[in-house]
């Protein structure tokens, strides 16, 4: 792993000195562009993987090839990490929603060292709850909420796990997460732009008014990230979020 610290990840900055000596040397920094494929639904994983930028869309895919987000990870947990308590085959397609960087350990390791020491057993158990919890709430969002509500709510959280107001989204994509036609995003994305909470130019998104956009977003955002708060509020990698800004700035700062 060389000089590069795993402390801009937060499950691996929860670990204590002791265990993450243990994971150190089996950490590999990596690469992640944008559309990549960590693995596919029934896959043996081989690794799982500590974003440290970027975010990783975790899908439901069809047999018509249409493919449905049910969770979003970044910075703030942990991809395929189920691989670590068991060999059980992926539940779900891992694709690169936004490139960045992050670190690859192998699930060998992962399981060693899983089974040695509680706190990583743990660790990985809380963050795998949370995204179970994030996908449950995402098929409620999708079942009984508007569009409108529910793009206002995904740009929120994409902002979230990348802790940053500015990132590269096409519409296809977007269209293709929330499991609707380009031209319904495309609707939506003006109606938000023209209200000046965001702004959108070949490809480039920023959130201009994250408060008021999370006004406009369905109450599953909220719901999402109080139990992500709640999970991480003991963690020293945990930001402690005040009532008087908390809609204005990501739920996870970077330090």
């Amino acid at each position: 792993m060389g000089d590069r610290m795993p402390d801009q990840n937060l499950l691996l900055r929860e670990l204590s000195p002791l265990v993450l000596e243990k994971l150190r040397p089996r950490l590999r920094i990596q690469n992640f562009a944008a559309g990549q494929v960590l693995f596919s639904a029934g896959d043996k994983t081989s690794n799982i993987y500590f974003m440290r930028s970027g975010a990783v869309s975790l899908v439901c895919e069809l047999a018509s090839g249409q493919m449905i987000e049910t969770a979003m990870v970044g910075y703030d947990s942990v991809v395929g990490g189920g691989a670590a308590l068991d060999d059980r085959d992926a539940m779900y397609k891992a694709i690169v929603q936004i490139g960045g960087t992050g670190f690859a350990l192998d699930v060998d390791t992962a399981r060693h060292v899983a089974r040695d020491h509680e706190e990583f057993r743990k660790a990985i158990i809380r963050h795998e709850q949370l995204i179970l919890a994030q996908a449950q709430q995402s098929a409620a969002c999708n079942a009984g909420h508007t569009l409108n509500e529910r793009l206002a709510r995904w740009l929120l959280h994409t902002r979230d796990v990348l802790g940053a107001d500015n990132f590269m989204l096409t519409q296809e994509f977007m269209a293709e997460m929330l499991g609707v036609r380009r031209t319904s995003v495309s609707i939506v994305a003006h109606t938000l732009q023209e209200a000046g909470l965001i702004s959108y130019r070949r490809g480039h998104i920023k959130i201009e008014k994250p408060e008021q956009l999370q006004h406009a977003a369905c109450e599953c955002y909220a719901t999402i990230r109080m139990r992500y708060e709640k999970a991480l509020k003991s963690s020293a990698s945990s930001t402690t979020v005040t009532e008087r800004d908390e809609a204005a700035r990501p739920m996870y700062a970077r330090e």
